[in-house]
């Protein structure tokens, strides 16, 4: 709720799920959001010997960097003059890839409770559950959940005839596919499936989109050779078997499929995190500057997802607390133990971790 200082408040203690059906994974770290400042806590709790799992409710790693502008520049990365948001998260994704931290893509951690030895669980929204000594929230502004198409009953198809933002387009071979959708996204994936589907056809509401002008010619240039098709309109039903869409003149049109494919973009939602009982201020969770722990001990939050005076959403920042929130979790992890602080350059341990060991 709110309080009388127009602040968001949490319940004040941790929620309690139902025990779950299936022995939780045991881990170290439990990193719940796989974007940049994510990928890195993972890196810097490697190099503190850490193992971690990382959920994330996308179906690929990199969080808003690719989800909203995977090839837009970005110039202040330390060292990288110039980068963009999938090439930063193909390189974060090979600097930590020596730890070998899981990834469960496609859910969302939907309950966090305090076990009775001081542990924390976890629940997902894939039936999962994790019990961890330690959890980062990475969440960004929440996860980024694709959008939905506004048609009662939808949903029930998802995963069978139905898909937002597929990995992989596969799947797809041979078979008669819908794409919803008008930006960037959405016209590359009805491009890339003429090369492998049995037919396409690229449904937008307006005969207009926001995508590169490249992008767009390629389309137009697909759809005049006969190689893809395109209708202006809006879903208004679907079946599984066929999409019905309105036209602007109020036409209604069958489209036969077997697949349809929705890229209408994403949005961040703050979801189950609200629900966690973490003190929140402004759908933000305070931290300290220490650790940038929250005020439940072994919960961190790095990132855009959390609050302090001074605090600047920027990645290089999320970098410095992710780095600062692993070493916080050492005396969790490691307790009564002290862990040197040790340098890639000259430790040869760090070298054996990086499978670097020798190669100087």
């Amino acid at each position: 709720m709110e309080g009388q200082d127009g602040q968001d408040r949490g319940a004040g203690a941790l929620n309690q799920p139902a025990a779950p059906a299936v022995s939780p994974i045991e881990t170290d770290a439990l990193i719940v959001g796989a974007g940049p400042v994510g990928l890195f806590q993972a890196f810097q709790l490697g190099l503190l010997e850490i193992s971690c799992h990382i959920v994330d409710a996308l179906p690929a790693a990199g969080g808003q960097c690719v989800a909203l502008y995977g090839d837009k520049p970005i110039y202040d990365i330390p060292g990288t003059p110039v980068t963009s948001g999938r090439d930063l998260a193909q390189s974060l994704l090979q600097q930590v890839a020596p730890f070998k931290p899981q990834f469960h893509f496609g859910e969302q951690v939907s309950t966090l409770a305090r076990e009775a030895d001081g542990r924390l669980l976890l629940t997902t929204s894939a039936g999962k559950s994790f019990l961890a000594k330690t959890v980062f929230i990475a969440a960004g502004v929440g996860a980024f959940v694709p959008k939905r198409i506004a048609v009662e009953g939808i949903a029930q198809f998802e995963g069978s005839s139905l898909f937002y933002h597929p990995d992989s387009l596969d799947r797809f071979a041979g078979q008669t596919v819908v794409v919803n959708g008008g930006d960037d996204i959405a016209l590359e994936t009805a491009i890339a499936l003429t090369a492998i589907a049995k037919q396409v056809t690229l449904v937008h509401r307006r005969d207009g989109f926001q995508a590169e002008e490249a992008t767009v010619s390629a389309m137009r240039a697909l759809v005049a050779a006969s190689k893809m098709a395109f209708q202006v309109g809006q879903p208004t039903a679907f079946d599984g078997k066929q999409l019905q869409i309105t036209t602007p003149d109020a036409t209604t049109l069958e489209l036969p499929l077997d697949a349809l494919v929705a890229c209408l973009g994403i949005s961040p939602r703050l979801g189950p995190i609200a629900d966690w009982g973490l003190e929140l201020e402004r759908k933000q969770v305070p931290v300290d500057t220490e650790k940038y722990e929250t005020r439940e001990r072994g919960v961190f939050a790095v990132g855009d997802i959390n609050t302090y005076p001074g605090k600047k959403k920027l990645i290089v920042c999320g970098f410095h607390e992710a780095t600062l929130a692993a070493w916080g979790a050492t005396a969790i992890v490691f307790p009564g133990k002290a862990v040197p602080l040790q340098y890639t350059t000259t430790s040869t341990r760090l070298h054996e971790l990086l499978g670097v060991a020798g190669s100087r």
